[in-house]
């Protein structure tokens, strides 16, 4: 087991509908849940990274797409430049992640903020909400009119610690892709009223919890002394590792092809779990397994990073707009082109994608294009609050082949 760094983070981003932006922001009602991510999910048929949110297409914009690009698997190195906030939506491959990401990895996920305003929750706990069409802000579709505050997770897990070691980086529920990332919400809060007053109320510009009246902050010390009793099912069980495979016997399912519901089994009936783990293996095929072959990518030095400094809180829209991934303003002195741009001999394969075109599965190949312009940025009045802006040094062009 990889460890975490920092517990699990959550941010409220209190973005009003685009559509509406003098609009009311509505607290979960009392027994609210909600899903985002799909666990089986192996593949995106998207441009890795997001082409600009100004050129989304249509397709791009369906709550199919969009709950696919609110996942993100940021490459931390604090002596550099961070990403910005979803910029990938795939979990790196080891040698990727052992080269670039000294601090870790960050795991990212955003929960839909539109709401159609009256059932707490649906069969699939997914047809009652939806995205804003820019994912994280931007507007609500019809029918999903109520604003939620906006919902983003982080975690942080320490996959430096195995540099060098031999292996591959999965998910729990089977997935060494990161496309099954997700996360669960059900309202816990004391109550929606206290909710309510916490979004109207928590406006200072830092976020921090720690800033608003209404939070009773335990300390650290405080947090150490509640304990979870044991289950006995599971108490002799070790999560650490290292052992044979995951817990109960779940497959590891690279697709790209939509993964298999495994069977939860008991203890005892191991070898049901053990056929199928054999069966979920054989289905990797040869071309998802080179598209885990990413060669290393150097980072451009940058300014230390304040990701991760502030530990979660509410935040107002004018103090969170670094999540919204939009291009950096500058000017530009010297014109670029990806025609003259420049490849190494290894062609800098960066990462794959799949998508289906007709009856024909295709796998689209993402190169690193080095361009190099001249530009001044324009520096913004909140730019010092940003947690995570991150400048965009390449380009990249994709070469479908089925």
């Amino acid at each position: 087991m990889v460890e975490q760094v920092g517990g699990m983070l959550a941010y409220y981003l209190l973005y009003t509908d685009a559509a509406n932006p003098n609009g009311k922001i509505t607290a979960f009602p009392e027994g609210f849940q909600m899903i985002s991510g799909d666990k089986r999910q192996r593949s995106f048929p998207y441009p890795i990274p997001d082409n600009d949110k100004s050129s989304w297409t249509a397709n791009q914009k369906t709550q199919s797409a969009l709950s696919q690009k609110a996942l993100g698997f940021n490459c931390l190195n604090y002596a550099a430049n961070p990403e910005a906030s979803l910029y990938r939506h795939f979990l790196p491959d080891k040698e990727y992640l052992d080269a670039n990401c000294v601090d870790g990895i960050r795991l990212e996920l955003m929960f839909p903020s539109c709401w159609n305003g009256k059932d707490v929750d649906s069969d699939d706990h997914r047809s009652h909400v939806a995205f804003p069409d820019l994912v994280m802000s931007g507007s609500c579709p019809e029918g999903f009119g109520t604003k939620l505050p906006s919902l983003f997770f982080e975690t942080i897990f320490n996959t430096y610690a195995f540099k060098g070691m031999d292996g591959q980086f999965v998910l729990s529920n089977g997935d060494p892709t990161g496309y099954g990332y997700h996360g669960d919400f059900q309202m816990g809060w004391d109550s929606s009223d206290f909710l309510q007053s916490a979004v109207d109320t928590c406006t200072n510009a830092s976020g921090q919890i720690e800033d608003c009246p209404l939070f009773n902050i335990q300390t650290e010390a405080q947090e150490q002394q509640c304990t979870f009793k044991d289950v006995d099912a599971i108490k002799d069980d070790n999560p650490l590792g290292p052992r044979d495979g995951l817990p109960i016997a779940v497959p590891i399912q690279s697709g790209p092809s939509y993964a298999t519901v495994y069977p939860v089994v008991l203890a005892g009936d191991e070898t049901q779990a053990a056929a199928t783990s054999t069966k979920a293996s054989a289905q990797v095929t040869s071309a998802a397994s080179a598209s885990a072959v990413v060669p290393t990518l150097s980072y451009t030095p940058g300014t230390s990073s304040i990701t991760d400094k502030y530990g979660g809180g509410i935040l107002l829209a004018n103090t969170a707009s670094s999540y919204v991934q939009t291009e950096s303003v500058s000017t530009v002195t010297a014109a670029a082109s990806l025609a003259n741009a420049e490849t190494d001999a290894a062609g800098n394969i960066i990462a794959t994608s799949w998508y289906t075109s007709g009856n024909q599965v295709m796998e689209m190949m993402i190169e690193e294009v080095d361009v190099t312009v001249t530009a001044t940025a324009v520096e913004t009045a909140n730019a010092h609050a940003r947690r995570h802006v991150g400048k965009e040094h390449r380009r990249v062009r994709g070469h479908p082949r089925r």
